[in-house]
């Protein structure tokens, strides 16, 4: 599917959320950051630390986007927090968004995770994945994807933590930019960028 290309009308806001044990030091959060710095210093970028409660976190996100304005807000997310960008849309139909290798079932792929868990970026930063937390993923799923070509899914089939294919499945009727290698963190971020900021019309 060809992507939109970049329109004169340029989004003024950009909302970046990461996965599941990342916080907003992770590399794509850095990068993004450092893009904006660079490219749209005017551009209003936000990149919350997630709380662990899934349920907590998308009050969280609603109440800091409150007041973004519909036409000029994008979102990127990855991991749990592409997750979290599918749900958020789903009340947003005129927000664009990217997922990045995004959860598509976390509440089935977590529940392993019960229990201390510890922050990528720094092992000391330790936090408590609930049972409960599992219940509120089950509640957040969207049954299905609204305005699915306003939606980005970039999915590697070198993805070591997620099924490339079950990601292909979710996000089939939006654009996709599906990559024979890379991995789960995207590590090869760098080259895609300008293609995601375009299609998010940054």
């Amino acid at each position: 599917m060809t992507l939109n290309a970049r329109p004169a009308q340029r989004r003024s806001h950009l909302l970046y959320l990461h996965g599941f044990r990342s916080s907003p030091r992770s590399a794509k959060a850095l990068r993004m950051q450092a893009w904006v710095a660079e490219h749209r210093p005017d551009l209003h970028f936000s990149c919350p630390q997630l709380p662990p409660s899934p349920r907590a976190a998308f009050a969280l996100l609603q109440s800091l986007t409150e007041g973004w304005p519909a036409d000029e807000s994008a979102v990127m997310g990855s991991s749990l927090g592409g997750f979290y960008t599918t749900a958020l849309i789903q009340t947003l139909p005129h927000w664009r968004a990217v997922v990045i290798n995004p959860a598509v079932d976390p509440a089935r792929d977590l529940a392993a995770y019960i229990g201390e868990q510890s922050c990528w970026q720094d092992p000391t930063e330790r936090f408590f994945f609930q049972a409960d937390f599992v219940d509120e993923l089950h509640a957040l799923m969207p049954e299905q994807l609204l305005n699915p070509e306003r939606c980005l899914a970039v999915v590697a089939k070198g993805d070591e933590l997620l099924d490339w294919r079950e990601m292909q499945t979710r996000y089939i009727e939006g654009p996709i930019r599906l990559l024979e290698g890379s991995d789960h963190g995207l590590s090869d971020f760098d080259e895609h960028l300008t293609e995601l900021t375009a299609f998010l019309q940054l």
